[in-house]
């Protein structure tokens, strides 16, 4: 009688393992068929696609390089670069440590030992005088 049982428990846990592994390889393949119609070959991608996959990387070459608080800050706007060399150090300054390293007046007149105020007019005075400037080149 014990052998029977003992062969019967055999039989129903050669069960359990063939169904587990019949299991295991329907999930596998569901896995592999979902992974394949989500991925995509790179012939398949359009160019504007394959665009969005690259990067490039942009160097100081074809911009006009200005030393801000030991850092190099490049602008590629050659009107822009141009007038910005037109100004006065400080005032190019003030507004490369505003727009460039989002400085506040505060931040630049502690740098500059200045007052806030100074530095405020100066920004906003050189902003009107730049803009000039551009205008002028353009015409």
């Amino acid at each position: 009688m014990e052998t029977r049982n003992n062969e019967s428990t055999q039989h129903i846990f050669d069960s359990y393992c063939k169904r587990c592994l019949k299991r295991n390889a329907l999930d596998l393949q569901r896995k592999d068929r979902r992974q394949s119609e989500r991925e995509v070959t790179f012939s398949d991608l359009s160019v504007r696609e394959m665009g969005n996959l690259s990067v490039t990387d942009n160097y100081f070459t074809d911009a006009y390089v200005f030393s801000v608080l030991g850092e190099s800050v490049g602008v590629t706007d050659s009107d822009l670069a141009e007038a910005l060399t037109a100004l006065s150090a400080d005032r190019r300054e003030i507004v490369l440590m505003s727009y460039f390293f989002d400085m506040t007046d505060k931040e630049i007149a502690e740098h500059l030992n200045m007052a806030r105020r100074t530095v405020a007019y100066k920004r906003t005075s050189t902003l009107k005088e730049l803009k000039k400037i551009i205008e002028e080149s353009e015409e």
